[in-house]
């Protein structure tokens, strides 16, 4: 018997009002903007500087984006693509080594040991376009289009324009190269009118033969990247409408990384000031144009689309470097001046206007796209989908986890190696025979190993300690890591004999010394602890945790404490030296070392102050004989030693820290 015709039309009525009730899946684009500081966004939109963020903000969900140390790209933003932590997916720095050849190459595809977003969205049948994003090379297999990292030449190629294996593994398809090849541009395409807003340079700068350690050139390739990322995105989006499109830019991390000391700093003289003049306002307009890509994007959506824009961490602007030296070179990949805190911004389809996102992580990054591509998050994802900003009901976790079955898409390429699924076999023995997938990363092996610690497992943490020290025993660096773990599991005497190593190897070790105070001060020998507190200090100025330690025990966190009225002014003078050098006022710094030294002519402190500021400004013979003369009143102290040998081995050293290079005057 057939069941009446309006039995059908009202089951369809209530299905269409079902539908209606929430939204359906549509389009997401992710925008991704390295290094994008939060406090810098809220200024420059304060200003009216920013007005495509200003309508984000007005108009959708936003956070500050909580990232986790270390706050290096490659680990964040592999942490942000698949939702699992470094533990997990196991990209621990920015490059790996050739075991056969030593050659260095940016962390690759390859060393990934989970699913990105892009390959869980494949296997489920939606398509996805990835455009620049961080170790996406060799481009793996997707049902849509993968732009690695490598179609701009990654900063960390020896001059920005060579170094990949010709086009091997660019992009997938690999026929797609072809295609973008006009939208790429390099930094030799640039014209001076298009560098005139950020940097002021004359014509003969201008037409420097490009030189990646060369600031100017650096910039260039920002700038170049950059364009061509934003170029590609959209074509990508407008001609293949993928469910998902990530597009990544690193040109506002790099800026800061070159120019952000210079960013609305007072005061500045010699060599800096000559930089801000140059360089200054490199940083707002890379902002501005950050903003002014945000726009295009947002012309470019439709109201089915929800737009995501992020950055891993922040970055601390306008502050000067502890020794001015450093930013003659602008090549400072590093992550002293991040922050921890980055951008989250939601918008269009499925956002709840006007809303607050609370506390979202980097770990919430992809189960809030899987919700926002109609997919649960796995149950071994560890972050939540921010449903506060989303007008979506998240679907009950029935997936256990995702990392089943090779890490491919739809099409995957025949005869391709479990290990080495996604990426066409061809592709693979050719970077086979050029050596690039024989890699591993020390330094990320390092990075893995405080992740451990950090996570609270001290156990991981000792044994993968344990095997570095192995591999490098005269590394006390390493051994001072590992004596501070086995202190955090209790073993004490085993921690005390790493520590006691780790000094004895590098004299200079700050976390040594405060390793051993914190050793110290659970076996409650509190003037011990102190002790080792201070003379991390005294090696490493800047060393927060042991100046914090030191409060705590004794009230001050003074190292140096002058005995006598003419010490103390010595002192202030000293501080005020280096101030005035840290501005690259040396001629200030100079005056004020003079006068400390008529007063207390046998203040050690002076000497080494005086030593980093001849240093400064190239004076080396000047520079050695405060050394002499400060070793002759502190026949142990260790910086100075180290500052002579460097200084008597090397014409162009740079004085001071540990591995950082030049200590600047310090208080």
């Amino acid at each position: 018997m057939h069941a009446p015709r309006w039995v059908f039309l009202a089951a369809a009525l209530l299905l269409l009002q079902g539908c209606r009730s929430e939204p359906t899946p549509g389009r997401v684009v992710v925008l991704g903007f390295d290094g994008m500081d939060p406090q810098a966004v809220d200024l420059l939109m304060s200003e009216g500087k920013l007005p495509n963020f200003a309508k984000l903000r007005q108009e959708g969900a936003y956070g500050r984006l909580i990232s986790s140390k270390p706050l290096l790209s490659p680990i964040v933003w592999t942490t942000i693509a698949t939702g699992k932590s470094p533990e997990e997916h196991q990209i621990g720095h920015f490059v790996a080594v050739n075991d056969k050849t030593g050659e260095q190459l940016p962390v690759t595809s390859q060393m990934r040991k989970v699913k990105a977003i892009w390959n869980i969205l494949s296997e489920a049948g939606r398509t996805v376009d990835v455009v620049g994003y961080w170790a996406t090379w060799p481009a793996e297999t997707v049902n849509g289009a993968i732009v690695s990292d490598h179609t701009c030449y990654h900063f960390l190629f020896t001059d920005g324009t060579t170094g990949a294996p010709g086009t091997a593994g660019v992009t997938y398809p690999p026929a797609l190269l072809q295609t973008l090849t006009p939208m790429i541009r390099r930094p030799g395409d640039l014209k001076p009118d298009e560098l005139a807003p950020f940097v002021r340079v004359s014509a003969d700068a201008f037409s420097r033969p490009f030189d990646f350690n060369d600031d100017l050139s650096h910039f260039k390739w920002v700038l170049a990247t950059a364009q061509s990322y934003q170029r590609i995105g959209l074509h990508l989006w407008q001609s293949q409408r993928p469910d998902l499109l990530m597009v990544y830019i690193e040109g506002t991390d790099s800026v800061a990384h070159l120019f952000g000391h210079l960013f609305r700093a007072q005061g500045l003289a010699g060599e800096l000031a000559a930089q801000q003049q140059r360089y200054g306002q490199a940083v707002e307009e890379m902002y501005r144009y950050a903003d002014r890509i945000l726009g295009d994007y947002l012309q470019a959506i439709d109201d089915t689309t929800t737009l995501v824009v992020l950055s891993d961490h922040g970055f601390e602007l306008g502050v000067l470097q502890e020794d001015p030296s450093k930013t003659r070179d602008m090549r400072r990949v590093s992550e002293q001046f991040h922050r921890l805190e980055g951008i989250l911004y939601l918008y269009g389809n499925r956002v709840k206007p006007h809303s607050r996102l609370d506390r979202p992580t980097i770990l919430d990054v992809t189960p809030t796209l899987l919700a926002l591509g109609g997919l649960a998050p796995a149950r071994d994802m560890p972050g939540r989908v921010l449903s506060e900003g989303l007008d979506l009901k998240p679907q009950p976790r029935t997936v256990a986890s995702y990392e089943t079955g090779q890490r491919v898409a739809a099409a995957p390429a025949a005869t391709t190696p479990a290990h080495d699924a996604g990426v066409d076999s061809a592709v693979l023995e050719h970077l086979r025979s050029l050596g690039y997938l024989n890699t591993q990363s020390p330094k990320g092996a390092r990075n893995l190993a405080a992740v451990h610690f950090q996570n609270g497992h001290f156990a991981e943490a000792v044994t993968a300690y344990e095997d570095l020290v192995k591999q490098e025993p005269n590394d006390g660096a390493l051994r001072a890591s590992l004596g501070g773990t086995l202190g955090a599991l209790g073993r004490y005497a085993e921690a005390l004999e790493q520590l006691d190593a780790a000094v004895r190897l590098e004299p200079l070790n700050p976390e040594a010394y405060h390793n051993r105070g914190i050793i110290y001060e659970r076996q409650g020998k509190r003037a011990a602890a102190a002790n080792e507190y201070r003379t991390a200090l005294r090696y490493s100025p800047g060393y927060e945790a042991s100046r914090q330690a030191l409060i705590r025990l004794t009230g001050s966190a003074a190292i140096n404490t002058p005995a006598t009225d003419a010490e103390r002014a010595a002192a202030a003078l000293a501080k005020g030296a280096s101030e005035a050098a840290r501005r690259g006022d040396y001629e200030a710094a100079t005056k004020a070392l003079d006068e400390a030294g008529r007063l207390a002519p046998n203040y050690a402190l002076v000497f080494q102050y005086r030593s980093n500021v001849a240093f400064l400004m190239g004076d080396r013979a000047a520079a050695i004989a405060a050394l002499h003369k400060g070793l002759q009143i502190e026949p142990d102290n260790e910086l100075f030693k180290a500052n002579l040998e460097r200084l008597q081995r090397d014409a162009t050293p740079r004085i001071g820290q540990r591995e950082q290079g030049a200590a600047a005057p310090q208080g």
